[in-house]
């Protein structure tokens, strides 16, 4: 059975930082491109960070290229999202995602598995 755990979320003030993580399980981790998607309120879920499958690759969407830092530990099954620079347009559910290839993770396709969310507030 596929799953993706994320925790890590939290109330953080505007400039923090914060880390997010996904574990993940019941399936071959290391064959898998891993990316984090975000929904703001009222908004669409939006394309984060991705990593290839050796986490040679990284993937930014422009809006945190610099302040988001995604890093993969293939011993442990884990996905990382390092959160610097902090603002309030920041504040959403971040999603773990995983798929078999990049170009859907890049292009808002079909995703194989995602998980459950966990909830990043900026605030002051």
């Amino acid at each position: 059975q596929v799953q993706l755990v994320e925790s890590g979320g939290g109330l953080v003030r505007p400039g923090g930082s914060l880390r997010v993580s996904c574990a993940a399980s019941g399936f071959i981790f290391r064959s898998y491109v891993m990316g984090w998607f975000r929904q703001a309120p009222g908004k669409e879920r939006e394309f984060v960070a991705a990593v290839s499958w050796t986490g040679g690759n990284t993937y930014y969407a422009d809006s945190v290229k610099g302040r988001f830092t995604i890093s993969r530990d293939n011993a442990r099954n884990t996905v990382n999202l390092q959160l610097n620079s902090l603002n309030t347009e920041d504040t959403a559910v971040y999603y773990c995602a995983a798929d078999r290839y990049v170009a859907p993770m890049l292009s808002g396709g079909y995703l194989e598995a995602w998980g459950q969310g966990t909830l990043v507030t900026v605030s002051s």
